[in-house]
């Protein structure tokens, strides 16, 4: 018999920060492993619920009627205990003991971080699927959700530009990123903001404030600064005070906050929820473990889940450099 033919019950999980699109790739994964002749159980609350063993098993008709809805049906957490001594051995037997061979874990950074200790451990068969809204995974160019998270803050940027050009004083708008600034970006050019503050660019209270100055004497009539919350000189709360009392003008502040995680996902995230859920599924089917499905340069991409938390993903160097020309 060989190793794909031994792979007979599997599990999914999502864990970590919630994305759009998780509910899409759990039906997928359910549908495909049907496919399969494959028995697919749910667990409920990340790794959590292996601890608590919170298993759920799921078939087609249960996962109807999600691929629309935003967050995850199955819940999430984020799970203290796989970091303790014992932890991923304690994970790794509530899976033996519910007759579960292969796993497909749904999330970010950290939950890879997990699901490489448990590859590592030998008992189970993992693949993972990138779910973030942060599109900050090495070997995917996208993640889940982070599509609809850049509709939804570029909504509100649209919103406001509007209340920024009658009022004509800067605001500045805070959006998700504690680390990276694919989102802050992204939706920055999208919505065609005139500063975009990343944590992987220092930032200048003063190259601020002269761009402001800049677009007050061009007769701009709005400046809009998006924000990552993760930047080096801090929120968009210190550092509008900053650029106020500097310039002595008002300004006023927007935190989009959690309201990016939310919403029902948009097509491109159900789409490549629904390709990776079966890309998981087949990867499994085939006996292979320890690897991340996703897409690079419109291509199919298994990548070592160590290298999708060791390696960092770049920015693109022609995005950055497009801001400031697009802003004048």
């Amino acid at each position: 018999m060989n190793a794909a033919a031994k792979v007979k019950r599997i599990g999914v999980l999502t864990s970590g920060g919630d994305a759009p699109g998780m509910n899409a790739c759990i039906r997928a994964v359910v549908r495909c492993g049907a496919s399969h002749n494959l028995e697919v159980i749910g667990i409920r609350r990340g790794y959590k619920g292996l601890f608590a063993k919170d298993f759920v098993e799921l078939g087609p008709r249960d996962v109807a009627n999600i691929i629309q809805r935003g967050g995850t049906f199955l819940e999430t957490a984020r799970c203290e205990e796989m970091k303790m001594p014992g932890g991923v051995e304690k994970a790794a037997l509530s899976l033996r003991e519910r007759g579960i061979d292969g796993l497909i874990t749904i999330g970010g950074d950290g939950t890879f971080r997990g699901a490489t200790a448990l590859a590592e451990a030998g008992d189970v068969k993992v693949i993972g699927v990138p779910g973030t809204i942060d599109n900050d995974v090495y070997g995917s160019d996208y993640t889940i959700g982070f599509d609809t998270a850049m509709n939804t803050a570029l909504d509100a940027i649209d919103k406001i530009r509007d209340t920024a050009s009658s009022l004509q004083r800067p605001f500045f708008i805070e959006v998700m990123g504690k680390a990276r600034g694919f989102l802050a970006l992204g939706v920055g050019i999208a919505g065609g903001a005139e500063e975009i503050l990343i944590p992987e660019v220092e930032t200048s209270i003063e190259a601020i404030c002269e761009a402001i100055r800049h677009n007050i004497a061009t007769g701009k009539k709005s400046s809009i600064i998006v924000v990552a919350e993760g930047d080096d000189a801090g929120g968009a709360i210190q550092i509008a005070r900053q650029v106020g009392e500097q310039m002595g003008i008002e300004y006023r502040i927007c935190i989009l906050g959690h309201v990016q995680r939310g919403g029902s996902p948009t097509a491109r995230d159900r789409i490549l929820a629904s390709k990776l859920g079966n890309m998981a599924v087949q990867a499994l089917y085939q006996g292979k473990s320890g690897y991340m499905v996703g897409e690079v340069g419109g291509r199919e991409a298994l990548t070592p889940l160590e290298d999708t938390w060791r390696l960092s993903k770049e920015l693109s160097p022609g995005l950055l450099q497009m801001v400031k020309v697009l802003a004048t």
